[in-house]
């Protein structure tokens, strides 16, 4: 059964191809894909290659290994990137401008200040893991993390609370509902091809993502914190500097920047100077300068989640082709909602903090350079994954369960687990996983078959590591290294997997 039409583009880019381009073996291609991911962790852990390098290098080990022609080999890598890039690479830029908006404008600061003020140190975990989980309810997992990162940065600055105790129950929070609830992609997919009920799909995913989320967010973060002491990247810092504090030298010593901020140092649009570059005319905005209530920064980073919410309540009650629906499909994409998010705080977060046109465009323009390097290796990350799904070791790994004796939810928790893996992507791994043990569901009542969606959907988020796009993400957003990544991310990604799947067999018992 195909997906929903309003989710069939973006799973299309995803999705497996056809056919394989290369003609080898399974043990060819098994030792093709342990090279490729070989050498690249081998390129940036001790050649200290970067990131955007070593995965191109990588992805072109596991090609050659695999015996792709050079040309199909190439095609594959930049048919990958250009998926990530247009999907999930649009949605970091578009999500950074409001960061750049909430950021610079001192909105960030009021929504931390509130948050710190009525909640004590030991519960900033539980509280981030549930703002995580509310707005990951709607969100792709990318725009959650650039909507959530600038608070997180803020709130470890803040009170002093180590980077990975906030961040790891944040992460908890948005990637347990993009695994196993309704309307992401991924549990939408499972859903359609088993033919499980949408709704009870839903609840029960919700009672599987209450407790994952409480033991791979708050418990686990306070435990890998200790082991992982990370520090946020100053580039991506959400916070002012001090006003006054800096000013340039030379012939423009004079001309002191009121903020400090990204205002003065624009490398990409600058309306108010002369030449690139030029520091942007703020003067006499010192005492019109004024930091945005509260309810405005909440209400403008909440409304992209309220357009895509109201997309998928409109999928599940009103019927297709009518005028409303439509309306819904279009202002609910991901692109579109972050875009009237961004407009939106052009004015809540801009002109009335105090900025003028050419000010706001100055903010906006700076908060691109910051995440230049993050686009291009989760880019490289998406070309990777393609390289590898093209030469069919998702095919491999689904081949090899198909006559395992196992039972249904277990079957597919594994066979997701192990094109996870190989693939580095949850929607393949998802679609496959759904498409082998869909026969099976047919004998299946409505709530073991909506468990066996679960299932796969937990198997999709095992041990996400250097084939996936969302790793690097992470990795770059945090300032971390490989190691750490793995540590954390990986470590958590594969608790969230295991702790799901065991609360789908207690729900398997007691139904």
């Amino acid at each position: 059964m195909p997906p929903p039409p309003a989710l069939a583009a973006p799973l299309t880019t995803l999705a497996a191809p056809a056919e394989p381009v290369t003609t080898a073996g399974d043990a060819q291609l098994v030792v093709a894909a342990l090279l490729g991911i070989a050498a690249v962790v081998l390129l940036i852990a001790w050649a200290k290659v970067h990131p955007f390098l070593s995965l191109i290098l990588g992805a072109a080990v596991l090609g050659v290994v695999a015996s792709v022609a050079p040309d199909k080999m190439i095609t594959s890598f930049t048919a990958g990137v250009g998926s990530t890039v247009g999907g999930v690479g649009l949605l970091i830029a578009l999500g950074a401008m409001i960061g750049g908006l909430l950021a610079e404008s001192g909105g960030a600061d009021g929504i931390v200040g509130r948050i710190v003020n009525r909640v004590s140190g030991r519960a900033l975990p539980w509280a981030m893991a549930g703002v995580a989980a509310l707005i990951g309810l709607p969100l792709f997992f990318e725009v959650g993390v650039v909507l959530l990162v600038p608070i997180v940065l803020l709130v470890s600055m803040r009170t002093d609370v180590p980077l990975m105790k906030i961040g790891i129950p944040a992460l908890a929070g948005l990637s347990v509902l993009h695994g196993l609830v309704p309307p992401h992609p991924g549990p939408l997919v499972a859903i359609s091809s088993l033919d499980a009920d949408l709704g009870l799909t839903l609840g029960l995913g919700l009672l599987v993502a209450i407790p994952t989320v409480i033991i791979s967010g708050p418990v686990f973060g306070s435990i890998i914190a200790r082991y992982v002491p990370a520090t946020a990247p100053a580039a991506l810092l959400p916070t002012r500097r001090d006003a006054g504090r800096t000013a340039r030298s030379g012939a423009g010593a004079e001309q002191r920047d009121v903020d400090g901020d990204l205002l003065t140092d624009d490398d990409l649009v600058n309306p108010g100077g002369g030449r690139p570059g030029a520091p942007v005319d703020d003067s006499g905005t010192e005492t019109a300068r004024r930091t945005p209530a509260f309810w405005p920064a909440v209400i403008t980073v909440l409304l992209p989640v309220v357009l895509m919410l109201l997309r998928a309540i409109g999928e599940l009650t009103l019927d297709e082709g009518t005028a409303g629906r439509r309306t819904l499909d279009i202002v609910g994409t991901p692109i579109v909602a972050l875009l009237a998010g961004v407009i939106l705080a052009m004015f809540t977060l801009g002109y009335q903090a105090g900025f003028n046109r050419s000010q706001v465009s100055s903010v906006i323009g700076g908060s691109l350079p910051p995440i230049a390097g993050i686009l291009l290796i989760v880019a490289a990350g998406g070309g990777f994954k393609q390289v590898l799904v093209d030469a069919g070791v998702g095919n491999l790994v689904a081949d090899a369960a198909k006559d395992a004796s196992l039972s249904p939810l277990l079957l597919g928790w594994l066979v997701a687990v192990g094109i996870r893996v190989a693939t580095g992507s949850a929607t393949v791994a998802t679609i496959t996983a759904a498409g082998i043990v869909a026969p099976l569901a047919a004998s299946m009542d409505r709530p073991a078959v909506a468990l066996l969606a679960l299932a796969i959907g937990c198997g999709s988020l095992f041990f996400s590591h250097v084939n996936d796009a969302g790793f690097w993400l992470v990795k770059e957003y945090f300032g971390l290294t490989v190691g750490q990544t793995i540590k954390s991310w990986s470590v958590m990604e594969t608790i969230i997997s295991v702790v799901g799947f065991l609360g789908v067999l207690l729900l398997d018992l007691l139904l």
